[in-house]
């Protein structure tokens, strides 16, 4: 018989944003980490609107700075330094707990580092996983569409951060949908010029 696959739909109100390592030492660094930033930014912005957790993490700040000064993420949840690759430590596994989340969004680097390690050890642990193909890079960009394959495999969801706007309103009656719409609009044209989304879409348009 052959398995059924799981239907991973999301809600704002069991959702957490992760932030996954956007530093400053990364800056010229991760392929096209531009486009990173803003993704990130946007889903910030979302996660806000939307009233949805934020999540923070900085791998190994003395040696790699902060997150990026674009990025405002003074109203994070939770936000930790670590030097274990994965964002999964006990803290925000607590902060996840207390709001209840069943999902994540995950924005940030490196696709096949701290990425995939954080969504392989949400999914052990029963979390839906969203992966934003367009915010998550590697220094190596031919590693991120390995990764994105090895996340989809242990059964990530890949998606896009305007896919995940409208996955998260739903109706165009959303009391919320207004703002999403605005901030759609708004970066709009950043998507359009987003080479990671192009090369991943590219590869997947190629693949079927």
């Amino acid at each position: 018989m052959a398995s059924l696959t799981k239907i991973a739909k999301i809600a704002p109100q069991s959702s957490a944003l992760f932030v996954c390592d956007i530093q400053e030492r990364f800056k010229g660094v991760i392929w096209q980490f531009p486009s990173v930033i803003t993704v990130a930014n946007k889903m910030i912005k979302v996660s806000r609107h939307l009233d949805i957790p934020i999540v923070v993490t900085e791998q190994y700040p003395k040696a790699f700075g902060p997150t990026v000064q674009e990025l405002d993420v003074s109203d994070a949840a939770i936000n930790m330094s670590k030097t274990k690759f994965s964002m999964f430590l006990p803290e925000v596994e607590s902060v996840l707990k207390k709001n209840n989340t069943k999902s994540v969004i995950l924005v940030g680097i490196e696709s096949h580092v701290c990425v995939l390690q954080t969504a392989l050890d949400l999914l052990e642990n029963n979390y839906d996983v969203h992966v934003l193909a367009d915010g998550v890079s590697s220094q190596n960009h031919s590693e991120i569409g390995i990764a994105l394959q090895r996340m989809r495999s242990a059964g990530a969801t890949i998606t896009t951060s305007e896919s995940i706007m409208f996955q998260l309103v739903q109706d165009s009656k959303h009391e919320k949908f207004k703002g999403i719409s605005a901030l759609v609009k708004e970066y709009m044209e950043a998507g359009k010029v987003n080479q990671i989304l192009q090369k991943i879409g590219g590869s997947a348009s190629a693949n079927l």
